[in-house]
């Protein structure tokens, strides 16, 4: 079998991680019974992340969009996610390896959306509450795709009256798909993590400098990777 490439084995194969800032929440239970069940939207289509980068005190903004076609039902399959906690490889709230496992998914005109069962472990608990509790509204995905070739990704620049430039790179088709978590602060403005049940909002968790620092690494070699090209 072919391996995937990553950008380990592969120098033109960026890794990025994007964000989906609402939409999870708890699962509704019958009544008399708590929902254990987490889902929402992982990958939203169409949707503008937040700022990649800028240039010239932001008279140049580069944004970027997933298109539709970029994510299907085979790469899901074929590919071993793991659903954590706080960009923790080690806290495995769930995981679907080649299409089988505790994390299920499904396409729609919308995005990706996933759902699964929260464990009965301290992780799992923790995950249950800050997402029921409103602390936890987001998620984010990680995932890999050619950015200087042009059928994998699309760039557009549109430039105003004043000369200011919008730069949208368009996401056509990506190479693997990893990790997803749960996010205190996700790139993807419109995705959410939220429990069906009702719930009264309560101050955010402390940001994961960590996985802050990781994501800034992560858009920085993007950057630098496409402006020297000119891309």
């Amino acid at each position: 079998m072919e391996k995937t490439p990553t950008p380990k084995n592969n120098p033109e194969t960026l890794r990025r991680e994007c964000v989906v800032r609402e939409g999870v929440h708890l699962r509704e239970a019958p009544e008399g019974q708590e929902s254990r069940t987490i889902e929402g939207y992982a990958i939203l289509f169409n949707t503008p992340s937040a700022v990649l980068w800028s240039e010239e005190d932001g008279k140049i903004e580069a944004r970027e969009i997933i298109a539709p076609e970029a994510v299907t039902r085979e790469l899901l399959d074929a590919s071993d996610i793991k659903f954590t906690l706080f960009h923790d490889r080690q806290l495995i709230l769930s995981r679907s390896k080649q299409g089988h496992g505790t994390l299920s998914y499904d396409i729609d005109e919308r995005g990706v959306k996933f759902s699964f069962e929260a464990p009965h472990t301290a992780d799992g608990d923790k995950a249950v509450e800050l997402v029921r509790r409103g602390d936890l509204a987001g998620c984010s995905f990680a995932f890999s795709t050619y950015y200087r070739k042009n059928d994998y990704v699309g760039r557009s620049v549109d430039t105003d009256a004043t000369g200011n430039q919008k730069i949208t790179y368009t996401v056509r088709k990506m190479v693997g798909v990893y990790d997803m978590t749960l996010a205190a602060d996700p790139a993807y403005p419109d995705t959410s993590v939220s429990l069906r049940e009702q719930f009264e909002p309560a101050p955010a968790p402390p940001v994961d400098d960590t996985a802050e620092q990781e994501r800034e690494r992560q858009l920085e070699e993007m950057a630098q990777v496409l402006k020297k090209h000119k891309y």
